[in-house]
């Protein structure tokens, strides 16, 4: 008699089908969990990939030697109550231990890192290890005789698989979008109690009740923060509303380190980043009729536009729905009647469009890091062609006072597309790249960007006097290598491991 014959295979391979289901439910719900404290780059992801296959495979592990010492149906259904449990936990205790995780760390570069691996350890060790331990505890009870191992231990792990997928599916697509993290998770706990309960017997419903039943506890503040006054998570990240005692607002996103929008109420102007964007038309040597913006964000930057320079038809391409709306309705997106917002990734919408721009603007990041494939020799290739004759491109860089290695890398790249390329950093830890498609000269713009609305006046001696051609340094990037990551933790380690010093000095355009 086999050791399953308390249990059907028929509740085993559903079991072993919610726990695949849960595990990668987990995980999605992990990136969501840790990405308002630590960011969702490369790094975090490799972090959370990979304690989540150490852990799978402890579990692997210690599920075998569990089940051969006691092939116990029972056991595997407590086992699996136990990791729906600590899943059902972890939305109301993430926040204090992520709060102690980020504590004393930068959450860049190498904070992100040390910060986010041993988050995921603390918060995810446990349930994820026991979910591991079910299919070859599974295997185990289902045996018959040795004759059938590979035919049971495959129809087992596949449908752990499938459980994978649709775990991921659902969750990434469709749970977390429509409830939110802390019900998604809820959910898949309730699920595996529900799993667990049928091995273990009706009585143990009631616990799949109490489960579900936290379904309806409202989800609290995902991130507490001074002057917050809005927040939600789209698809692609967390999204921060800041309210300043001056009445401006600040769009944060995912970790919160950087700024991506800003809004003041009786000005267009900024003393930021941004404010770098308004010398750019006046270089093109003629009026601009259209323009786009990769990396729209909340449009402070068109905003500024529609005002300085009414005529202009903007394009602004912005990968987030959710950070329009969110424009919409804290950052005076609507403000310009001549932009057009399109919901896109930048590159790939420009490969797919026919349309020619006067100036194309790329200000996209994934704090800390530009996006590689819109730093590499293709991108610049692709933004050329989609330039008018005398065209301006014009890219935000990050900088570190004394440190030039991703504005080198960039520039270079720019070099092998277009005749010359220029750098401006007005800021401490902001530059912007310029190149014109066609023959210019670094007098030429220095004259031409007198031309600049009154209100931006006080930029114009900043770039005649900062602007320098910029020359090649080693290899263009491509997109087959082009190590925006290495190069930008590189630069950050170097500056706090000399004792650099974070703030920034406005620009003298600061309302």
């Amino acid at each position: 008699m086999p050791l399953a014959a308390t249990v059907s295979r028929r509740r085993l391979g559903l079991l072993v089908f919610t726990a695949g289901a849960g595990t990668l439910s987990t995980e999605i719900a992990a990136s969501r969990l840790l990405a308002p404290y630590f960011g969702s780059s490369t790094i975090v992801w490799a972090n959370i990939i990979g304690l989540i296959l150490v852990y799978l495979s402890l579990g692997y592990w210690l599920g075998g030697k569990v089940a051969d010492r006691r092939p116990d149906p029972r056991l595997l259904g407590w086992i699996v109550i136990a990791a729906a449990l600590f899943i059902a936990v972890l939305p109301f205790v993430a926040r204090p231990v992520l709060d102690a995780a980020v504590r004393g760390l930068d959450a860049v570069s190498v904070g992100a890192v040390v910060g986010s691996f041993f988050a995921a350890l603390a918060l995810f060790a446990v349930p994820v290890t026991l979910l591991g331990a079910v299919s070859p505890f599974a295997i185990r009870l289902a045996l018959d005789n040795v004759g059938e191992a590979g035919t049971v231990a495959g129809r087992l792990y596949a449908l752990s698989t499938v459980g994978s997928i649709v775990g991921t599916f659902a969750s990434a697509l469709v749970l977390i979008p429509l409830t939110g993290t802390q019900r998604t998770m809820l959910l898949s706990a309730a699920l595996l109690v529900l799993a667990g309960a049928l091995v273990l017997g009706a009585r143990w419903q009631l616990l799949t009740v109490g489960v579900a039943a936290l379904l309806f506890v409202p989800a609290s503040t995902i991130k507490a923060s001074s002057g917050l006054i809005y927040e939600t998570e789209s698809a692609y990240q967390y999204i921060q509303v800041l309210q300043k005692p001056n009445g401006s607002r600040l769009l944060k996103l995912n970790e919160g380190v950087a700024v991506h929008s800003v809004w003041y109420p009786h000005s267009v102007l900024t003393g930021g980043e941004w404010d770098m964007f308004l010398v750019v038309p006046p270089l093109l040597g003629r009026p601009a009729e259209n323009m786009l913006i990769i990396g729209n964000a909340g449009g402070t930057t068109a905003r500024a536009y529609g005002k300085l320079y009414p005529d202009v038809r903007i394009d602004g391409v912005e990968i987030d729905p959710k950070v329009t709306e969110t424009g919409r309705k804290y950052f005076g997106l609507g403000d310009n009647p001549n932009l057009r917002v399109i919901t896109a990734d930048g590159r790939p919408y420009l490969a797919g469009t026919d349309k020619r721009y006067d100036l194309i603007l790329v200000d996209a990041y994934r704090q800390p890091y530009i996006p590689f494939y819109l730093a590499t020799r293709e991108f610049f290739r692709l933004a050329r062609d989609h330039l008018t004759p005398g065209g301006v491109l014009a890219i935000n860089v990050a900088a570190v006072p004394g440190d030039d290695q991703l504005g080198d890398a960039l520039g270079t790249t720019m070099l092998a597309e277009f005749p010359a390329v220029w750098r401006w950093q007005p800021l401490r830890f902001n530059e912007l790249l310029v190149a014109v498609n066609g023959p210019t000269t670094a007098s030429s713009l220095r004259r031409r960007v007198g031309e600049v609305p009154p209100a931006a006046r006080s930029l114009v001696p900043l770039f005649r006097a900062g602007i320098e051609p910029v020359s090649a340094h080693g290899d263009p990037l491509t997109d087959d290598r082009a190590p925006v990551e290495w190069l930008t933790d590189s630069m950050i380690v170097d500056f706090i491991a000399h004792g650099g010093e974070l703030g920034e000095r406005p620009l003298p355009t600061q309302p």
